[in-house]
């Protein structure tokens, strides 16, 4: 039984390992496509910074001084080393004599976008879920064709029409909330969430039907298995056999689901900071790239990078750990 334990053990490290070695992997060619990207675009920093007016000279010294002057793989490796270090340099378009650190400016951001996506999160998570049982016991009722007609609609309907749907009914029409989500560090709490309510809501609409749909899919799918049968046999309630034999066999897709949608709450929370002039992550990517301030916009693509292979790991380290069976490979 040991040397048995011990095999799985194995086996089950090594799985994990791969994982972890894939991620480091993908972020490397990311890391790549990220460089690459930004420094293929059209422009040059130095020359949109001081102007028609500059001359080649001014302009080669400025280069010089943000170190644009070298080579591009140079520039790379200089860049990736310390970015695994948690340094990304110094903004270029920051002002004063001295130029503020990048993370200095994008660690308040980052804050405000957590924030955002956590209390999405504790919101949306937990309805997807109870929604997607309610909808796969009361499969083609009323109550699943109205959810599932509402949530198809909702998917519909991209991020900014929303957004500016509900500022027009909530904080027009109906001013109940505030339209802009400007915030402050020493805000209250309580004020702060009044605050981002609308862009809460928003994420909410548009990542809570995947995920019901998802989780209503998985569990339609696995109250036709035989075990489940067994249990009916046996007399259990139906939602005890959701709770106790379903729901364990359902994690997999359904964490991999809810981990896609956490990651775009990181990621793809963009539009909806624009519109609501949040202080996030996304906005301060949106100033940096109009400002083409290169430091700025590489680490804010880094960041979404990296969110969304960790949070895609800890879904697949969800679904071995629910799953023995993904360990071996077919």
């Amino acid at each position: 039984m040991s040397k048995f334990s011990d095999i799985i053990g194995g086996t089950l490290g090594a799985t994990i390992a791969n994982r972890f070695l894939l991620g480091i992997y993908t972020l490397f060619i990311v890391s790549i496509l990220i460089f690459s990207a930004i420094a293929f675009l059209p422009g040059d920093y130095a020359k949109a910074a001081l102007g028609h007016s500059a001359t080649p000279e001014t302009v080669a010294a400025l280069q010089k001084e943000l170190g644009l002057d070298r080579p591009a793989p140079e520039r790379y490796l200089r860049w990736i080393g310390h970015a695994a270090q948690g340094d990304f340099g110094s903004s270029f378009s920051a002002g004063g004599t001295q130029r503020r650190l990048v993370i200095d400016i994008i660690l308040p951001r980052l804050k405000n976008t957590l924030l955002l996506a956590g209390v999405t999160a504790l919101l949306a998570v937990p309805l997807a879920l109870v929604l997607g049982v309610l909808t796969a016991l009361a499969r083609n009722s009323f109550l699943d064709r109205l959810l599932n007609a509402a949530t198809l609609t909702a998917i519909s309907f991209p991020e900014f029409f929303v957004a500016y749907v509900l500022m027009l009914l909530l904080a027009v029409k109906f001013p109940l909330f505030s339209s802009m989500a400007s915030m402050s560090a020493d805000m209250p709490i309580v004020e702060k969430l009044a605050r981002i309510a609308l862009p809460v809501l928003t994420l909410t609409l548009v990542i809570l039907a995947h995920m019901m749909r998802m989780t209503r899919a998985a569990i339609i799918s696995l109250l036709n298995s035989s075990y489940v049968e067994c249990a009916r046999l046996k007399g259990l309630p139906e939602w005890r056999i959701v709770v106790g034999h379903v729901l364990p066999n359902a994690w997999a897709p359904i964490a991999n689901v809810v981990a896609f949608n956490l990651a775009y709450l990181v990621v793809g929370v963009v539009v909806v900071e624009v519109v609501f002039v949040y202080p996030g992550i996304g906005q301060t990517m949106v100033d940096a790239i109009r400002l083409r301030d290169v430091p700025v916009i590489q680490a804010c693509t880094l960041i979404f990078a990296v969110t969304f292979v960790v949070l895609n790991l800890l879904a697949d380290l969800i679904a071995i750990a629910t799953n023995p069976r993904l360990v071996h490979p077919k």
